[in-house]
This record gives structure tokens, C-alpha cells and sequence, in this order.
């Protein structure tokens, strides 16, 4: 028997994800079509012996997200719980505050992922190499470049056996090549540990606060608290991937990982995939169309572009590398390349609107999306353009490069600009 924890967090201030983020959960940002979360929640589910999920966040249990657990539950056929924290607890900490249920029914070990990553979720291999080589924590890692492994949990790893020998989160200088990629295979055992590091901080608080039981006492990081401190110890073992991996940090990022998912539909859903048909619009590459969605027969769409519910699309209009969202129009002979169109939002006619991607060197194969600034010497950066939900574009306007925020009808083009 087998459980999954997905870590989904929840709203903080400086979020990378906004202007977004606003009208729903993060883990709920339709990423090629489905909820960033849905794609964990597929692959666990096709884990022989899979019995439970379960969701650890501290995010307040709205009614989008009772409506999507209610909704997964009935498709994958699988009880789907959301538990929340009473406060923000770290990586680790919701796993040690939710021991009883996670470990209810002696599960064998149990999966824990990261809700902000996008993978093709290599669980069946993590789950052999668990088995033949049994130990409490088992780490996905794969390789990043010299530069850009900085910005990761680094492992050192013994090339025979596969032990982290050595582990920093964000090293200032280069430590190895080989990252973690927030997803974890533990044995019941990995959780004391945790209760080690829970005790430690409960001693420490108490010395400094003598009224009793310290309030961030619950407060773990699996990374610096536990893995850089078990490393080298024969307890954390690593297993790679070559596979498709990115984080899901900011909407540019959300972007790329909307492509990446639509060219795995290739092979995992090829049903979610639009086909060219006489008298549709012309399809170039993968693209996602939501079956409400009216789209003209002149549209012409694709690569990557992900339509969703109830979305209108008129004459002539070209999309490209861009999301577009519930409820949104693009009016006739609108192009739109590298954006991601709000819910609800409407594009006029003959206005284009256009952002940069920043896309990973494609001559590195083990380059990663950058951790993208919005801002340098003052100035807004070249990235992709956003628009919040409910925004009006007039027609025959450009806007590149920008990010508008909810309910704004704008009058004129804007480039490089934050529109408040």
C-alpha cells in the first residue's frame, strides 16, 4: 500500500506568480489544460497500490478547491483530502503535523511532491529503486547546468550506490551539477527525523521563550533541516531522470510548462491534443482546445497554445506559445504570441499582443528556465505579457512586453510597462 503528499503552500506577499494568482490557487493555475496539481494527481494515480492523496497547504479551503478534489476524487476513483496548516509550517513541517493520517493504514512508504514542478513524474522507477535498495529518503534529481545549479538544491552523490554524500540548498558557489527536483520517495522511518528536528526547535524556542511550547517549533525545512544534515549518513539515496523537469515559479515559467506538457500529451494523452479538420482552424504542432471553446475555421494555432473553457476565438486570428483562459475573446485577425489572456478578458480586433520568452538555451540540453527578475537598474525586463482577468484591449493596439493588471480597460499600445 501506497499514499502521495502534494505540497501545495500557499498565498504569500512577494509572490512571482501575480497578477494570476489573484483569482485562483496557484495549484490551480490551468497549466496545457488541466490544474498545475492535476498532473501530479494523474501520475500517482497509475502507481500500482496507490490507496491515498492527500493535499498539505495552508491556503483556505475555497470553493474552487473543494470543487476540483470533489471532481479528481470521482475521476481517478481515489479518496483525495485536503489538510490544512494552521500556519505556513515549511517543507517538512506539515508532513511531521499530519503523521497520523499520512501513515494511517501502513502505507509501505509514501510519495511527496512539490505542487510547483512540472515532470513526467518518473514514480514507477523511484518505486523499484525503492525497492531494491530500501532506505528512508529517496530523492528525484537531475542535472542542471554549472551556472543555473546554483538557484537549486545541489546533491553529491556516490555514482555506485546512488547516497547523497553531500547536500546545500542555493550553494554560492558550484557544488554539483546534479539538483533536486522536489520529488521524494520516504519510508515511514524518514519521519523521525523529522521529529528530531521538531524537538531540537522546541528545546531551542523554550530557551528563548520560557510560556512554553514555542510556536515555530513546527516549522521544517526538509532541505536545509534534514537533508544537509542526514547527508552522508547511508539515509538519503537519489535516483535520476533524464525526463521532462522545471519549476512552475512565475508565469513565465507556467508558460513553459504548458509546452512541455502538451508534447507529453503525445504519448500520455494524445486524446487532449486538437487535430487539423476540414473546415477548423489550421493546428501547427501540440494545442489544447477546451471542448466549449469557439474557435474560427480561419484561426490559425500553435505550437503550445492551450485554449480554455468557453474562450471565443474569431476570423483570422494567430496564436502562439500563449495560455488563454476561461471566458477570454480574441476578436478577428488578433494575434497573440507568448501571453497568457486572463479569464474573462476580451483582445479588439487587429490589436496584437506579444511578450519575450525566456526560454532555456536549446543548445544545453540540461539548461533550465532562469529564475526571471521582473526588474533590472529600475527598468521593467523583456518577458512575457500578462494580462489579469477581465482586461479590454482596445482594437488595433499593440501592448508588448507587459503586465496589466485585473479590470483595466486600457485606451493606447503600452511596451515594457506594469499597467496598475
Amino acid at each position: 500500500m501506497l499514499k502521495a503528499v502534494i505540497l501545495i503552500g500557499g498565498p504569500q506577499k512577494g509572490t512571482r506568480f501575480r497578477p494570476l494568482s489573484f483569482e485562483v490557487p496557484k495549484p490551480l493555475f490551468p497549466v496545457a489544460g488541466v490544474p498545475m496539481i492535476q498532473h501530479h494527481i494523474e501520475a500517482c494515480a497509475q502507481v500500482p497500490g496507490m490507496q491515498e492523496i492527500l493535499l498539505i497547504g495552508f491556503y483556505q479551503p475555497d470553493e474552487p478547491l473543494t470543487r476540483f478534489l470533489e471532481a479528481a476524487q470521482q475521476e481517478f476513483n481515489l479518496p483525495i483530502r485536503y489538510l490544512q496548516e494552521f500556519v505556513p509550517l515549511g517543507t517538512g513541517g506539515g508532513l511531521y503535523h499530519f503523521r497520523d493520517q499520512i501513515l494511517a493504514g501502513g502505507p509501505e512508504a509514501f510519495f511527496v511532491l512539490n505542487a510547483d514542478v512540472c515532470s513526467d513524474f518518473p514514480l514507477s522507477a523511484m518505486l523499484d529503486a525503492y525497492r531494491h535498495q530500501p532506505h528512508p529518503f529517496l530523492l528525484l534529481g537531475t542535472t542542471a547546468n554549472r551556472t543555473q545549479s546554483l538557484n537549486y538544491g545541489c546533491i553529491v552523490e556516490n555514482p555506485q550506490t546512488h547516497e547523497v554524500l553531500h547536500y546545500v540548498e542555493k550553494p554560492s558557489t558550484f557544488v554539483s551539477d546534479v539538483i533536486n527536483c522536489g520529488i521524494y520517495l520516504f519510508s515511514p522511518e524518514a519521519l523521525k527525523p523529522l521529529r528530531d528536528v521538531f524537538q531540537r526547535n522546541q528545546q531551542d524556542g523554550q530557551l528563548e521563550d520560557s510560556s512554553g511550547l514555542w510556536p515555530g517549533a513546527g516549522t521544517i525545512r526538509l532541505e536545509q533541516d534534514v537533508f544537509s544534515a542526514l547527508a552522508g549518513q547511508g539515509q538519503i539515496y537519489v535516483h535520476l531522470t533524464d525526463g521532462i523537469w522545471s519549476q512552475i515559479k512565475s508565469a513565465g515559467s507556467a508558460l513553459y510548462a504548458s509546452r512541455l506538457y502538451l508534447g507529453q500529451y503525445q504519448l500520455t494523452h494524445p486524446e487532449r491534443l486538437a487535430k487539423h479538420a476540414p473546415g477548423g482552424p489550421r493546428i501547427r504542432g501540440n494545442v489544447y482546445i477546451h471542448p466549449t471553446a469557439k474557435v474560427a475555421p480561419s484561426a490559425v494555432l500553435g505550437p503550445n497554445v492551450s485554449i480554455g473553457e468557453g474562450v471565443t476565438v474569431g476570423e483570422g486570428v494567430r496564436l502562439r506559445e500563449s495560455i488563454v483562459l476561461h471566458g477570454a475573446t480574441l476578436q478577428e485577425h488578433t494575434c497573440v504570441l507568448h501571453t497568457i489572456v486572463g479569464w474573462g478578458s476580451t483582445v479588439g480586433r487587429w490589436a496584437r499582443v506579444e511578450g519575450t520568452p525566456n526560454d532555456p538555451n536549446p543548445n544545453d540540453p540540461r539548461a533550465h528556465m532562469d529564475s526571471e527578475s521582473l526588474f533590472k537598474d529600475g527598468k521593467l525586463l523583456p518577458a512575457i505579457t500578462i494580462l489579469g482577468c477581465r482586461v479590454r484591449i482596445p482594437a488595433e493596439v499593440l501592448i508588448l512586453n507587459s503586465i496589466v493588471l485585473p479590470h483595466k480597460e486600457l485606451s493606447r499600445s503600452f511596451t515594457n510597462q506594469i499597467i496598475l
